[in-house]
């Protein structure tokens, strides 16, 4: 699948040039022309890359870079006509992995980009952070969970089932969500699978298995993770 790249300026006209030149380049493109509708843009389809301007609208482009980083970890490069050194300096300290500035030829552009993203897939994946909610601990690389310090022995299933859930806490995940990311796309219309799995796991994270407190259902809809003080 062609790698998705995310332009992030104020200039229309730049937005519309660079989106065109990836795609004729073989590349997905998207663009946003500020740091708030990027970041919500990436939240919804995650880029591989962002082409980030410093000089935006409301948060700037040093500010959303902490940002992309702390949400996504992936390659970004800084897009902008300012020249000091000490934007350089700071933008690559934040984590930036390449500058480069306007005016720019387009194919030591396009280098810049597949040099990134060579880079990105060499290197090895970050380890998933823990997940702490309340009472709760899920370890994603161990593949552990433990509850009031305790540790918990659930079915693969089981633990892929919490850890979805874990990963939207307080909010609602649809039956389609939990049956397309926990079963596969073949269990689509079963909810009856997830029923019953959550019964089983309920047995072990609630202290009332019969009036949950930790899962629960949102008829008709999914399930919801209630977060739970420790």
């Amino acid at each position: 699948m062609a790698k998705h790249i995310l332009v992030v300026d104020d200039d229309a006209l730049l937005r519309r040039s660079l989106a065109l030149s990836l795609e004729q380049a073989g590349y997905r493109a998207a663009a946003a022309a500020s740091a708030e509708d990027a970041l919500e843009a990436a939240r919804l389809a995650p880029p591989d890359l962002v082409l980030l301007d410093i000089g935006l609208p409301g948060m700037d482009g040093l500010e959303a870079l902490r940002s992309f980083k702390q949400q996504l970890d992936v390659p970004v490069i800084f897009l902008t006509a300012r020249r000091r050194s000490l934007d350089q300096v700071v933008g690559l300290e934040m984590g930036a992995d390449d500058y480069i500035t306007k005016p720019f030829d387009m194919d030591v552009l396009l280098a810049r980009v597949k040099n990134a993203l060579r880079h990105a897939a060499s290197a090895p994946p970050p380890a998933p952070p823990l997940i702490r909610l309340g009472d709760l601990e899920i370890d994603p690389a161990a593949r552990t969970v433990k509850l009031s310090g305790q540790p918990l022995d659930l079915t693969r299933r089981e633990f892929d089932l919490l850890h979805l859930l874990a990963s939207h806490p307080n909010q609602v995940v649809t039956f389609d969500q939990l049956l397309s990311q926990v079963w596969g796309a073949e269990y689509a219309g079963q909810p009856q699978v997830v029923y019953v799995n959550i019964r089983w796991l309920r047995q072990k994270v609630e202290d009332d298995p019969s009036h949950p407190q930790r899962i629960l259902l949102v008829h008709g809809v999914g399930y919801r993770l209630q977060v739970q003080e420790g």
